[in-house]
């Protein structure tokens, strides 16, 4: 990035402070570096330490209201259907008894934390129900058909566990079709490789919380959950694995709703949720612009990612009701909204949905990227799954170590996340 960004529009820093608690952000965000620290806060900071190892983030359950209707004219949101023009990710939920092309049986790589049956979920009426969009169908994933698609082909996800729960979708889908191969896994499970040998299709993950870098801030010798993010340095644990990639699917989000301190030219130069003096406080929606800035720069100056395709996933919605994870909210909705219970919400997951298409806009643009046949797309799924609060885990996360909490961000498996390969087909078909 040659220069400072320019400043986009934000909250009023003020409202970090009112905002702090709901958003899951623990006491110790008001602790100064330098600080001993209480034992009851040091056993807050240990409580959010292993829900971040489990849960992988601190979301916002609140809604706000949007500057900006959610526009569907974008030119790169697609697939559309050429002979009707029309777009497959507006449209409403329907009742469809077929369910799902798996089970948690049948599939033998569901994460037990995304395994909501094992873990006690007795209702099945969420798997009852498909994406129907106004004026076309959106044809249902066919686990053969994309072996075909993607045959001799390299995926890879990359962002942070809500692309791991996508990926574990994807997984679960083709595995009715051939048994994938686990060749590579690091000591973390953050980058997998998987191939499937008969297609010779090879899909990994790339684990990145924040896209940027970042470094997480120790305090009294213990880690902190608040980070440091570089603005205009790309995450090199992704980056630089991306030399014979065909397709990239990124997404990030739920990571940037805690307290970060924000750098550039690794001068600090302001931060998410701090409250500090003589510190300017961006907002979550500015950290998160820049984090996709700065990727989107890197695909279009990656000189190894010739003919690549980037997909943005845009933003997944968590669904907490009657409080924040760590104060006793949960998701225990059986069934979806309705398109007009949703169109009443503009809420603050449209901004950051605008923002993600705005940034791979931006990167679309760009010569560079053009003249190195890379190519952008949107999977925009953020109003799709606005309409399902019933498919989270909830309470049936299988979590001995965080009993009384839900998980109202991630999936269960199978579950309504399994659209998103209906959509990836389709992307990938065009």
């Amino acid at each position: 990035m040659k220069t400072y960004p320019e400043k986009v529009h934000l909250h009023d820093a003020s409202s970090g402070a009112s905002r702090r608690e709901v958003i899951g952000c623990p006491k110790h965000c008001m602790i100064s570096r330098g600080l001993s620290l209480p034992p009851s806060l040091l056993w807050s900071l240990a409580l959010t330490s292993i829900f971040g190892l489990f849960v992988f983030h601190s979301v916002n359950p609140l809604r706000f209201p949007s500057r900006n209707a959610v526009p569907q004219n974008h030119a790169l949101i697609s697939p559309r259907r050429d002979e009707s023009n029309c777009d497959l990710f507006k449209g409403q939920w329907m009742a469809d008894h077929n369910g799902s092309i798996y089970t948690n049986s049948s599939c033998g790589t569901v994460p037990d934390s995304k395994n909501c049956f094992k873990n006690g979920r007795k209702d099945r009426d969420f798997l009852n129900w498909r994406w129907k969009p106004d004026g076309c169908e959106l044809p249902r994933f066919d686990p053969h058909k994309y072996l075909k698609i993607v045959s001799g082909k390299k995926l890879a996800f990359v962002g942070d566990s809500v692309a791991r729960n996508h990926l574990d979708s994807l997984l679960c889908l083709l595995s009715q079709a051939e048994n994938p191969i686990d060749v590579y896994k690091d000591s973390e499970d953050h980058f997998r490789t998987w191939l499937f040998p008969a297609a010779n299709f090879t899909l990994m993950i790339f684990w990145s919380k924040f896209l940027m870098k970042h470094e997480e801030r120790v305090i009294n010798g213990s880690n902190s959950g608040i980070f440091n993010l570089h603005l205009d340095k790309v995450d090199g644990a992704w980056a630089t694995k991306l030399q014979g990639i065909d397709y990239a699917i990124i997404s990030a989000g739920h990571w940037f709703f805690r307290k970060n301190y924000l750098y550039h030219h690794d001068n600090l130069v302001g931060c998410v949720y701090c409250n500090d003096p003589n510190i300017t406080d961006f907002g979550v929606n500015y950290a998160l612009r820049m984090a996709f800035r700065t990727s989107f720069e890197h695909v279009n100056q990656c000189k190894e990612c010739k003919g690549m395709v980037t997909l943005l996933r845009t933003f997944s919605p968590a669904h907490f009701e009657n409080g924040t994870w760590n104060t006793g909210g949960g998701c225990n909705r059986t069934s979806p909204y309705s398109v007009g219970e949703v169109s009443r919400l503009e809420t603050y997951e449209w901004e950051l949905r605008n923002l993600q298409v705005e940034e791979l806009e931006r990167a679309a643009k760009d010569g560079n990227g053009e003249r190195e046949g890379k190519k952008f797309r949107v999977m925009d799924v953020t109003r799709t799954m606005l309409m399902r609060p019933d498919g989270h885990p909830g309470a049936y996360w299988g979590n001995k170590w965080m009993k009384g909490y839900s998980d109202c961000v991630h999936w269960c498996l199978p579950g309504p996340i399994d659209v998103w390969n209906d959509f990836l087909m389709a992307s990938l078909q065009n």
